[in-house]
C-alpha cells in the first residue's frame, strides 16, 4: 500500500484493503452520492439545483484519497449516464451530463482528484488546512460548472453569475463549513497509531 492512502481515512480505518474491501468501498460511496443528489431544492431562474452532492463529493474524496475517490465518483457517473436514478431528482442519462449541469458533475470529479490527492497529504486533519482544501474543491466544481453553464445557455457573464454561483454562496459555506470540520473531528477521535 502506498504512503499516500495509508495517509487517508480509508486508510487508517481498513489497513490491508482487499479487492473486496475496495469493492465494497466504491459500491457505498456510489449509493452515497446517489442519496446526497436527491436533497435537491430548485433555483427560481436556473437550470441547476443546491444539492447535496457537493458535500459528498467534498467528503467522500477526502475520506477516500484521490484514486479510490476519483473511481468512485467516475463509477457514479457511469451508473447515472447508464439509467440508474442517481444524479439529482432521481435523474439519470447522457442528457443529464450534457446539459446545463453537466459542467458541475464534471467539476466534481476533477474536485475529486484535487481534494483527495490534498487528503492524502493530510491536509484535512486540521481545521484550516481543510477549508482551504474544500475550497479548493469549490474553486474547481463551480468554475467547471460555470464554464460549462455559459457554453449550453450562452448567458451574459452577470447572468451566469446569477444563475449558477450567487444562489449557492450561502449553501456553500454550509457545505463547506461541515465537511472541514467533521473531518477534522473524526481524525481527533481515532486511535494514534492509524494518524501515522
Amino acid at each position: 500500500m502506498s504512503i499516500t492512502s495509508q495517509a487517508t481515512l480509508r486508510g487508517a480505518v481498513f489497513t490491508r484493503p482487499t479487492a473486496l474491501t475496495q469493492s465494497a468501498l466504491v459500491l457505498g460511496g456510489t449509493a452515497f452520492l446517489a442519496a446526497m443528489a436527491q436533497i435537491s431544492i430548485p433555483v427560481p431562474g436556473s437550470p441547476v439545483p443546491v444539492t447535496g452532492q457537493t458535500l459528498g463529493a467534498l467528503l467522500l474524496a477526502s475520506a477516500y484519497g484521490a484514486g479510490l475517490g476519483l473511481t468512485t465518483f467516475a463509477t457514479y457517473l457511469l451508473v447515472g449516464i447508464a439509467g440508474a436514478p442517481f444524479f439529482a431528482n432521481g435523474t439519470h442519462g447522457w442528457a443529464r451530463l450534457a446539459g446545463a449541469t453537466g459542467g458541475y458533475l464534471v467539476g466534481m470529479l476533477l474536485a475529486t482528484a484535487l481534494t483527495g490527492w490534498l487528503a492524502s497529504r493530510k491536509w484535512d486533519r486540521k481545521l484550516q488546512t481543510s477549508v482551504i482544501t474544500m475550497l479548493a474543491g469549490e474553486v474547481v466544481i463551480f468554475a467547471s460548472g460555470l464554464i460549462w453553464l455559459e457554453h449550453a445557455t450562452g448567458a451574459s457573464f452577470s447572468k451566469l453569475l446569477a444563475m449558477g454561483f450567487t444562489p449557492f454562496i450561502f449553501g456553500e459555506a454550509i457545505k463547506i463549513a461541515i465537511a472541514s470540520t467533521s473531518l477534522p473531528l473524526i481524525w481527533k477521535f481515532l486511535p494514534t497509531r492509524a494518524k501515522n
